[in-house]
């Protein structure tokens, strides 16, 4: 089945008319603004983009993606490259392809735009960078894919400091990120899975995980298995020493566990509450104040129980 090419995007033609140096996302959320139609392409046709660092999961907020689309149809057309007779990459809207495809749609709208992989790399970093909720094993991978987008465009980046190449380098990586932090997520692909999976779940920090990226594969490995048995994550300080270890006479399990086992503050307990929920019986009351709000309220529960029981002992 033919694709009827409704349009050509030419990045190269773009950029002369854009001397402001706005990013390709900037350039392209500009020109889909100037029209009101899309593409229509059989969904057979769509492939997820190559290693897409992103994860799509089937969850409550998928599920109400799912909802949308079926009552409603996709409002916003997916972004595609064309890489083969009938093929079509995706660079944004892998969310929403999912949800066609559990729905059984045929077709799906998509604006078409001629781009080289190392231009889609860029477009698809950025469309995705705009969501909400991004997990840093998700914007680990997605800097490390930009940065060697960038490079394989003969720009120069350095993050062996604190700079990536020019200011401007920096500023195509991130826009809100600073360099330092750019250089922390990249350093993060360094980890293993399950390390990354930890970090994912906030049981390990950004900064404790970027010393641990230094440890080697079976030397993180020994670590994941010593915080399964210990039930604890090394804050900062530990997994500075672990990495210091690691360098000067290599890291064995029995001093994994020695470090594991000592008291911290960072693992007493705590209680985590959902900020949309405390929103619900507290909407008037700025975030910054919810920890206070929810003192107070416990406080007033508390003196409540107590005269309560008062009572009962009369």
């Amino acid at each position: 089945m033919a694709i009827k090419q409704k349009s050509k995007v030419y990045p190269r033609d773009i950029e002369e008319s854009n001397p402001a140096k706005e990013t390709l996302y900037d350039k392209v959320q500009k020109l889909r603004a100037e029209y009101v139609w899309a593409n229509k392409i059989p969904i057979e046709y769509l492939r997820p983009f190559e290693n897409h660092p992103y994860k799509v999961i089937d969850n409550e907020e998928m599920q109400n993606l799912i909802d949308s689309i079926d009552e409603r149809g996709i409002l916003t057309p997916l972004t595609v490259r064309k890489i083969s007779g009938t093929e079509y990459e995706i660079i944004s809207g892998h969310r929403r392809f999912y949800a066609a495809k559990k729905l059984g749609f045929d077709m799906i709208p998509a604006f078409i735009y001629e781009l080289t992989y190392e231009e889609a790399v860029i477009a698809m970093v950025d469309a995705n960078l705009q969501r909400e909720h991004i997990l840093p094993s998700e914007k680990a991978k997605a800097y490390k894919m930009k940065m060697d987008a960038i490079k394989s465009q003969g720009k120069r980046t350095d993050l062996t400091s604190d700079q990536v190449g020019p200011k401007l380098a920096v500023e195509e990586i991130s826009k809100n990120d600073s360099a330092s932090q750019v250089k922390r997520y990249i350093r993060l692909t360094n980890l293993i899975p399950d390390l990354l999976n930890l970090v994912d779940e906030g049981k390990i920090a950004l900064t404790p995980a970027v010393e641990l990226s230094y440890l080697n594969e079976v030397e993180q490995a020994d670590l994941v298995e010593e915080i399964r048995v210990c039930e604890a994550t090394p804050n900062l300080s530990q997994a500075q020493r672990l990495r210091a270890i690691s360098r000067e006479e290599g890291l064995t399990p029995e001093h994994i566990g020695e470090i594991l086992a000592e008291d911290k503050a960072n693992q007493k307990p705590t209680i985590k509450f959902s900020v949309e929920k405390l929103k619900t019986v507290a909407p008037k009351v700025k975030e910054s104040d919810l920890e206070n709000f929810v003192m107070k309220a416990c406080e007033h529960y508390y003196r409540y129980l107590q005269r309560q029981r008062n009572r009962d002992a009369r």
